[in-house]
């Protein structure tokens, strides 16, 4: 029950910063006349649908005029676009908090819909399952070999992975996707370029899931190439400003294996930052989706992104997946709030 109540009034806080963002979002929305024009688009496509179905029934030009004007009269009322954006605002962040955003401009979910929040939700496993599945390879292998390279500083070992780590870094995400496609989708043949599945797509079961596995591949691979190195040599120093430490010595001294000074006087002490890292750096890796999804034709929402930008900008999509975002992250940081308490006694939140 100690810790009920502290991690409460850590969630209410996110949740305001949240909220905080929203409004912000809100706010320019409607200064430049975004939330203007958005409206306007909901009741031009709930127009045009009336159009199309009254056509049918009413023959005479002025009578489905009238009746039109009618009913878009009524959609300006409800909507409250005689009013100005500053009444709006309420309505609009709860809108926003939704995903109540209409309907798209030319975007469609899987199933044909084109309403905002259909949209977006159909694209978020897929995203997650890209950066969940390179979050756990990158986690891995950091954790295995970073602690390992903390006792051997120096070593050529050490210093090879510290060059790796290096140009990782500094290497572009999509120019690892396209390389990796060159290599092994064009020269050797042995996975395909992009996509999510075969054209056709095999059948439900066990065939569609290893044609999934074998299409993300190559855009895990590229994730994990342009984190693990860095995350490597985050690990390895943190690891290494421990390992210095007296208790640490002491254990040592004790005579005590080196697996279990590693596993128990090393990494336990240094878990909370080798896991805010890690957890922080799944949400910024949101943006860099953005390029891999769009370079391997992955549909998520960072290729939704792209695409609710290029060409005819999709604002509604655009308003979704920022706010989708900016929950995800917010997201990450309770749940890097809640390992705390477990990874750190000496955490004591007041």
């Amino acid at each position: 029950m100690s810790l009920i109540r502290p991690l409460a009034i850590r969630a209410l806080t996110l949740v305001f910063v949240l909220f905080a963002v929203l409004l912000l979002l809100v706010i320019t929305l409607g200064a430049t006349g975004f939330s203007d024009r958005l409206l306007n688009a909901v009741v031009s496509e709930e127009v045009r649908g009336l159009r199309q179905s009254l056509s049918q029934t009413i023959r005479d030009p002025d009578e489905l005029e009238r009746t039109i004007e009618v009913r878009r009269q009524e959609l300006v009322e409800f909507y409250d676009l005689d009013q100005s954006w500053v009444r709006r605002l309420p309505d609009t962040v709860f809108r926003v908090v939704k995903l109540d955003l209409g309907e798209a401009r030319t975007l469609k979910s899987f199933d044909g819909s084109r309403r905002v929040s259909d949209i977006v939700l159909d694209r978020l496993p897929n995203t997650a399952l890209l950066l969940t599945t390179s979050l756990v390879i990158t986690a891995v292998i950091g954790l295995l070999v970073g602690p390992r390279l903390a006792t051997r500083v120096g070593s050529k070992a050490d210093r090879a992975v510290s060059y790796f780590s290096a140009v990782s870094f500094a290497m572009p995400t999509w120019w690892v996707g396209i390389l990796l496609i060159l290599i092994f989708a064009f020269k050797l043949n042995l996975l395909p370029s992009g996509g999510m599945y075969s054209t056709p797509p095999p059948a439900d079961g066990f065939p569609r899931f290893l044609d999934l596995v074998k299409h993300a591949v190559l855009p895990v691979l590229t994730l994990v190439l342009v984190s693990v190195g860095p995350y490597i040599y985050g690990v390895r120093t943190l690891t290494m400003n421990v390992a210095q430490e007296d208790h640490v010595m002491l254990a040592r001294a004790k005579g005590l294996p080196d697996s279990v000074v590693e596993r128990r006087h090393i990494l336990r002490v240094a878990a909370p930052p080798i896991v805010t890292g890690l957890i922080l750096g799944l949400a910024g890796s949101l943006s860099g989706s953005i390029l891999v999804e769009t370079i391997f034709n992955w549909n998520g929402m960072g290729r939704l992104y792209f695409e609710a930008v290029s060409g005819s900008p999709d604002e509604s999509v655009i308003v979704a997946l920022t706010f989708v975002f900016t929950l995800l992250y917010v997201a990450a940081r309770f749940i890097l709030e809640v390992l705390y308490v477990f990874l750190d006694p000496r955490v004591r939140y007041t």
